[in-house]
């Protein structure tokens, strides 16, 4: 059996966005090209054609991969969770005990990670590390610089 894929409900939403648009805009695009391509004669030295083939191979190689992701989908709104523990989708405030600095970080799928926007994959070292520890734990997380330890100040799910 293939594993689901967690994801926040508005990340769900852009894989579909984009599966829509590959499959009504993009394919039909990259078919014409190739139809032009081929009707200027000699494929074996038509750059045009080669380049629009290519293209078609990543846009089935996309459209192939967003279906099984959309189809494995685990869709969790964090607004419906209630735990003291942090699970998918928290919104985890951490003290760093090195730095004496806080972070916020929320806890998200692999598609919606984004380090610059405070969103950390569930997969991710600092991610699996922090899945069910509660307020006030201390965290040790091996991170490439060693090790990290972080005292967890709030968890909220919004």
């Amino acid at each position: 059996m293939s594993q689901s894929v967690p994801m926040t409900p508005e990340s769900y939403q852009k894989l579909q966005e984009e599966l829509k648009h590959l499959v009504r805009v993009a394919r039909p695009k990259v078919v014409q090209d190739i139809a032009e391509a081929r009707s200027h004669g000699d494929l074996s030295e038509n750059a045009e054609y080669d380049a629009a083939k290519d293209r078609q191979g990543h846009i089935e190689g996309r459209i192939a991969e967003l279906n099984d992701k959309i189809a494995r989908a685990q869709v969790i709104d964090p607004k419906t969770i209630s735990s003291d523990k942090i699970v998918f989708g928290a919104t985890v405030t951490l003290f760093d005990v090195d730095n004496e600095q806080e972070v916020v970080y929320q806890i998200v799928g692999e598609d919606e990670a984004d380090i610059k926007a405070g969103k950390i994959s569930v997969t991710s070292p600092v991610g699996k590390a922090l899945i069910g520890h509660r307020l006030d734990d201390e965290v040790r997380i091996q991170v490439p610089s060693g090790i990290k330890v972080y005292e967890v100040t709030d968890i909220q799910y919004r």
